[in-house]
């Protein structure tokens, strides 16, 4: 059995277990739009699982953060996009499905 979320219970279910701090307030909500169009355009419901989306995708402030982990090679958010899913949550902070 599934269930509808709206944004409201999606950003509960990140609270309810623990995980507010793992991405901002501003990243939840590009998440929440993410899951929401993905949805939308397949036809595909999405299971929503805090724990799973926590271990599957990581929120940076920046492209340098990022390179910090990833590497130098990566010198664009459209490089970046070559490799992965790129959220964008504002001008300069952005979420990746990791790889």
């Amino acid at each position: 059995m599934k269930q509808t979320v709206n944004e409201y219970q999606f950003e509960r279910a990140f609270a309810d277990m623990g995980r507010l701090s793992q991405f901002s307030y501003e990243g939840r909500q590009s998440l929440y739009e993410y899951f929401e169009e993905y949805e939308d355009s397949t036809g595909e419901e999405i299971e929503l699982d805090v724990i799973a989306i926590c271990c599957e995708y990581t929120e940076y402030e920046n492209l340098s953060e990022f390179q910090k982990e990833y590497g130098q090679e990566y010198k664009t958010i459209e490089d970046v996009e070559d490799r992965t899913t790129v959220i964008k949550v504002d001008d300069h902070s952005f979420i990746i499905q990791q790889f």
